[in-house]
């Protein structure tokens, strides 16, 4: 790792402040369980870093009557275990539950979290490996090599790393805003519109600027929440990343679809909306062959590589399964 200068400001407005005299580079810590992954891997690099772990304005939690409201800094398991997300939300709890071993949950914070950077072991695997997201211009080594866990949407010639979050996927199902900070002042961004497709810049992961931070996420409350639910396939049970994911929220009357929001996971560049697939279950009876539809259309502009292809018929049915627990639950 090589040495950094540390900053750890009192306040946030102090953060701010730090953030618009940061010389280029410098990076914000929070958890650090992704950045101090990286910079030891010498894959970032920061001349900086600015601690905010410690800002008590950036851990709150509040369920309100029309929306719930994480701070940046609350920790992953401090979230999945608030009764509000708990038993009404079951999708985002699992998406938490799921994404880290017990130790990294309690370190993790929410807001860190969606900015977590792709696993993809050519990225990751320094300078012998050409990835045009660590390196532009360089070319992307997994387009002809190994490509099993590599994206199936989103993909462009010169990318193909998938995003490798969980929560950014449960939050995408439920419409969630982000409020974030910075030297011009405060605005707040859909999640829908945080991430991007890698196109010909790879680099560009998000729409945040150097000098904003995230201060808090914010989420709708609707009735689908309880109806809900984060099904993630992944090779071992426990401290993998997903092949496929998908969280889905339902209402059902009558044994009729009403609202219904499907994101996928572990299969594309950023947090995939599956907006097709849920046209066709609305207003649709909820039976196993729209479920199964449903799964289809969501994977119809799939790109398979060499190695990957399987994992089309897999997130179908992660589509499926999860559509069908999603309407157990809405029943009840």
């Amino acid at each position: 790792m090589r040495p950094f200068a540390y900053f750890a400001p009192g306040s946030l407005s102090g953060a701010v402040a730090a953030l618009r005299d940061a010389v280029p580079g410098t990076k914000v810590l929070a958890g650090g369980t992704t950045l101090y992954d990286l910079m030891k891997l010498g894959v970032e690099t920061p001349p900086a870093v600015i601690d905010v772990h410690r800002l008590p304005e950036l851990a709150t939690i509040d369920a309100g009557e029309r929306e719930l409201v994480f701070g940046a800094g609350a920790r992953m398991a401090d979230v999945a275990e608030h009764p509000a997300v708990r038993d009404g939300y079951p999708a985002l709890a699992e998406s938490l539950w799921r994404a880290a071993s017990q130790q990294l949950r309690n370190m993790a914070t929410v807001g860190g979290n969606l900015l977590q950077r792709t696993r993809c072991s050519y990225f990751r695997g320094g300078s012998e490996f050409a990835c045009n997201k660590r390196e532009p211009g360089s070319g992307c080594a997994a387009r002809g090599g190994h490509d099993r866990t590599h994206a199936l949407l989103g993909t462009s010639d010169a990318c193909i790393a998938t995003y490798p979050g969980d929560w950014a996927i449960a939050l995408l199902a439920f419409d969630a805003v982000v409020d974030v900070a910075g030297p011009r002042g405060d605005r707040t961004v859909p999640l829908a519109g945080l991430h991007v497709e890698p196109g010909d810049d790879p680099a560009r992961e998000h729409t945040l600027a150097a000098d904003e931070l995230i201060l808090r996420i914010r989420v709708p409350v609707t009735p689908a929440g309880r109806g809900s639910t984060y099904l993630k396939i992944r090779d071992r049970e426990s401290y993998a990343f997903a092949l496929a994911s998908a969280a889905v929220a339902l209402t059902v009357e009558d044994g009729v679809v009403g609202d219904c929001r499907i994101a996928l996971g572990g299969v594309a560049t950023r947090p995939w909306r599956a907006t097709e697939a849920e046209r066709v279950l609305r207003g649709a009876p909820l039976t196993p062959g729209n479920a199964r539809r449903a799964g289809e259309i969501a994977f119809a502009g799939a790109r398979p590589g060499t190695h990957n292809g399987f994992r089309i018929e897999l997130g179908i049915r992660t589509v499926a399964d999860a559509v069908r627990t999603a309407g157990e639950r809405a029943a009840r």
